[in-house]
């Protein structure tokens, strides 16, 4: 069965998980210097995963060009 155009996502993978890879575990240990070349790859410790929020911009009304106008 397909799916209709209108339900799909344009960034259908992207998006924030939960869970990493083995490898992105192990890059993410060696920023945190939490893990070295010798290291047993099994066993590694849990990683957090940091989850980006952006903020929305409040939108500046433009109150000031409007009673300039008015004034006139």
């Amino acid at each position: 069965m397909t799916l209709d155009k209108s339900l799909k996502v344009s960034g259908g993978a992207i998006r924030n998980r939960n869970v990493l890879t083995r490898v992105e575990r192990i890059k993410r240990l060696q920023e945190l210097d939490r893990w070295s070349e010798g290291d047993p790859v099994m066993g590694i410790p849990k990683t957090r995963v940091v989850k980006v929020s952006l903020k929305k911009k409040k939108k500046v009304k433009k109150e000031d060009e409007g009673d300039d106008k008015k004034k006139k």
